[in-house]
């Protein structure tokens, strides 16, 4: 039962985001930044973010060589050129927000581990680096086949490493952690394990969000402004919207003393991501091996991708050099369009908008998206 206290108090805000992800999150920060006034409240259905925003490897990356030309040949150049422009804002954004320290940036540089058959000709390097000049202002692409053996690959399987000086890795739970704290500090109010059914106008024009979740079960808010920001997770609200979850496998070794590498590692168009941690390895992905049962928004651990993980870990990684301890093994879950690698953002009703289907680059993206939202919200145009 509701007191009075509460419902005056507690149930009434300005602007409800639904998710707790780096999206919702920015959205929130967004908000806030520019009206510090308004009351805004974050919903979250888990104890903690629930898709891949506290999951990921900890990237701050914008796309392998080979994935960016696989984009240009289904979204075309000038889409894929511009979404790559928006993932550089949008990392510009984050760190402008939080500074370096509070997501742990470390600049060791990204690489794609290129086998025999999908070597890149200097004139595909060349094209990459006009494409994106306008972007970086810089050649963003190098061939550092020297440092193959410096860093202990497996030659008979890497015959060819592109170096790009523009990715680094960040530390994802300081990071989000962090961004959690800044809205925070803002007044921003955050109430998790509530989980959103749905909601409905009333004759007031305002909006009453139906919620599930604690002690009460049920709780109906009152807000003016709706922001979705639920991703892989959206399609409990809009079915028949292009949304599909993509499960995602992380592994994280105990520390392993002879490391050789520190950097952002890719390879297999980047569906395979792997980095230092220090002296222990993060290796991610596999989702190709099994698309079908990786369209899911289960965090059950797939044995045939987890098998797969290990074996390149222990054949291509480290050369079968050294046995690796695998210490933990857990999933995230993101969200893809069927061909459009481009995020959904727009609006979904009268004051209410949406901001889904990151693709795999909610890290990269999230915080541009946020501005976009807001805007979108608020009738204001967004920062460039």
């Amino acid at each position: 039962m509701i007191s009075f206290w509460e419902k005056h108090s507690l149930l009434q805000y300005d602007c409800i985001v639904i998710g707790n992800g780096m999206t919702g999150l920015s959205v929130a920060a967004s908000i806030k930044e520019k009206y510090p006034n308004s009351k805004v409240l974050i919903l979250e259905k888990g104890l903690l973010p629930t898709g891949a925003s506290t999951k990921n490897a900890g990237f701050a990356c914008f796309g392998s060589p080979t994935e960016i030309l696989a984009d240009i040949q289904h979204m075309g150049e000038q889409s894929a050129l511009q979404l790559i422009e928006k993932r550089k804002k949008g990392l510009e954004r984050l760190k402008m927000r939080l500074g370096e320290k509070k997501i742990n940036a470390r600049y060791h540089g990204g690489f794609e581990l290129l086998n025999k058959e999908k070597q890149l000709n200097k004139d595909q390097i060349d094209y990459l680096n006009e494409l994106l000049m306008p972007v970086f202002k810089d050649r963003v692409f190098r061939q550092y086949d020297h440092l193959i053996r410096e860093f202990g690959f497996n030659q008979d399987y890497i015959q060819q490493l592109i170096y790009n000086p523009f990715e680094y890795q960040i530390d994802t739970g300081k990071m989000v952690k962090s961004l959690m704290e800044y809205v925070q500090m803002k007044k921003v109010k955050i109430i998790t394990g509530a989980e959103v059914k749905h909601w409905e106008e009333d004759d007031s024009g305002a909006f009453k969000v139906h919620v599930e979740g604690g002690i009460h079960e049920k709780l109906v808010f009152q807000t003016e402004k709706i922001a979705l920001c639920t991703n892989a997770f959206s399609r409990h609200f809009f079915p028949e919207w292009d949304i599909n979850p993509g499960r995602g496998h992380v592994l994280v070794t105990a520390p392993i003393p002879a490391l050789k590498f520190k950097g952002a590692f890719h390879f297999d168009e980047g569906f395979y991501y792997f980095r230092n941690y220090k002296k222990r390895i993060i290796f991610g992905g596999g989702r190709n091996l099994d698309f079908a049962t990786e369209n899911t928004t289960s965090f059950d651990k797939n044995p045939q991708i987890v098998k797969d993980l290990k074996h390149k870990l222990q054949h291509i990684i480290l050369n079968n050099k050294i046995t690796p301890v695998v210490e933990d093994i857990w999933t995230g879950i993101m969200a893809f369009g069927s061909y459009d690698k481009n995020p959904i953002v727009k609006e979904i009703g009268r004051n209410t908008v949406a901001g889904v289907r990151l693709n795999g680059m909610g890290v990269a993206i999230s915080s541009v998206l946020g501005d976009e939202i807001a805007a979108l919200l608020y009738n204001t145009k967004s920062p460039s």
